[in-house]
């Protein structure tokens, strides 16, 4: 059997992977630039090929390096785990990474259960309106909205997204009650070029251009947007799985039940696929699906 490469060749080749800087892999790892980049030069001379290309003002992984950094940094998760097995510390952090409204108005008021149900497991939750790169981010899963698939990544559909017009009762009583779906149009939109509107309008029966020319307001979060809507200031089109308790205390109203669904827009779990069997990953893994209402992968 061939003789590992040096332990430190491989912290360092897992720090440099990870941040993709040399510089901030020697701040990490309390060692000068110099002495990382020789510790990459060893590894890179018992492999037999560069492990990263380096570039004007930046280094990227090779295409070797970009197999071996995911199998790396999964070998030094498993040793930083058995070790603190070893000195009796079964805590563990997950980190997950989701969009804002979906940790605020699903996530959040489920993971209570989780936790009572994993008391050794940290959990920290990150927001974020871009997609993580588990490559270079300390995030073990990710809630993704899209349609995948994503190369090196397991992928378990959560739901679809769903939404329709959702609105206060005060701004419906502006023009009468809404009565039909056109009686839409007559009222504030709060993001009338919301990609969503067009595929309602038309399940509807109305011109999906209908709001084409009205301005082009626009919420980063649909939390904001179902803030605005409770306030009277307009007309949301919302998820309303989202939002039961402001129906149920009539904060809001859905007045039609034709809700559509986005063929792009689907919350998928995300994560490493050469951590799938993470003792955290797996308990959240086992834990959202069946929140979710679907069966475990």
């Amino acid at each position: 059997m061939d003789p590992l490469p040096p332990l430190n060749a491989l912290r360092a080749f897992e720090a440099v992977s990870r941040h993709m800087s040399f510089t901030r892999a020697a701040d990490e790892l309390g060692m000068t630039q110099s002495a990382v980049s020789y510790q990459i030069k060893l590894l890179e001379d018992r492999v037999g090929t560069p492990l990263f290309l380096r570039k004007p003002r930046q280094i990227v992984l090779s295409d070797v390096g970009g197999r071996l950094a995911p199998m790396i940094r999964e070998a030094f998760a498993t040793m930083r785990e058995a070790v603190a097995s070893l000195n009796g510390d079964t805590s563990r952090t997950l980190v997950i990474n989701t969009l804002q409204t979906f940790a605020a108005r699903w996530l959040v008021t489920r993971l209570g259960s989780f936790q009572l149900a994993h008391p050794d497991i940290a959990v920290r939750l990150v927001t974020a309106h871009t997609y993580v790169d588990f490559d270079r981010e300390e995030v073990d899963v990710a809630i993704r909205v899209g349609t995948g698939p994503w190369p090196g990544l397991a992928r378990h559909k959560l739901m679809d997204v769903r939404f329709t017009p959702m609105l206060s009762p005060s701004l419906a009583e502006t023009i009468g009650g809404v009565k039909e779906p056109a009686d839409i149009l007559k009222l504030p939109i709060l993001a009338p070029r919301d990609h969503w509107w067009p595929l309602w309008l038309n399940a509807a029966g109305l011109d999906p251009d209908a709001l084409k020319n009205r301005p082009d307001h626009r919420m980063s979060a649909q939390a904001l947007e179902a803030g605005m809507a409770i306030a009277g200031i307009g007309v949301g089109i919302l998820t309303p799985e989202f939002y039961p308790s402001e129906l149920a205390l009539g904060q809001l109203i859905q007045p039609f039940d034709i809700i559509c669904t986005d063929d792009t827009a689907t919350h998928w779990l995300v994560y490493a696929e050469s951590r799938r069997n993470a003792p955290q990953i797996r308990a959240f893994r086992n834990w959202i699906l069946s929140q979710a209402g679907v069966e475990g992968g």
